[in-house]
């Protein structure tokens, strides 16, 4: 086991090689606009996943994610020759649905914004339904009539 700073360094390089290689060196028709957005390593080095993202419909989703499968082994050797570490980690690409859950955060936000919007607007028309004070004060309504407690 190494300690978590190495393994987070190998990472950072591992990303920094991967998105290398899909900007320049991988060729496949099926890869869309792939963005690398995270890497983790185990803490054996044993093990990489690469998180990407892809622009574009689920089709391309698709396609992009074979393409990634099948130039995993070229992508491997690189990163072991360019690491230096003793055995190159086995590569693992992942779809990172954060992006996806953002956007749909941000509908659910702009969404709810509109109703406090309109709520906000309807406030502004509303009129009471009653007297504008429905509390009564202490010298008016029934009790000031009867006198209050000088009855006995």
């Amino acid at each position: 086991m190494v300690d978590a700073a190495r393994a987070r360094k190998l990472a950072d390089r591992i990303q920094q090689i991967v998105a290398e290689m899909l900007e320049r060196r991988i060729k496949d028709p099926r890869l869309g606009f792939v963005t690398v957005t995270d890497t983790r390593v185990t803490a054996d080095l044993r093990e990489a996943t690469v998180f990407y993202t892809v622009y574009g419909s689920e089709a391309e989703r698709s396609d992009s994610a074979a393409a990634l499968e099948s130039a995993k082994g070229i992508i491997r050797s690189e990163v072991g020759r360019q690491t230096g570490v003793r055995f190159a980690p086995t590569l693992t690409f992942k779809h990172d649905p954060l992006p996806d859950s953002a956007r749909h955060l941000d509908d659910l936000i702009t969404a709810a914004r509109s109703r406090d919007a309109e709520v906000a607007r309807q406030a502004q028309e509303a009129s009471y339904a009653g007297e504008a004070d429905p509390y009564r004060k202490p010298d008016e309504g029934p009790e000031a009539d009867l006198g209050g407690d000088d009855q006995a």
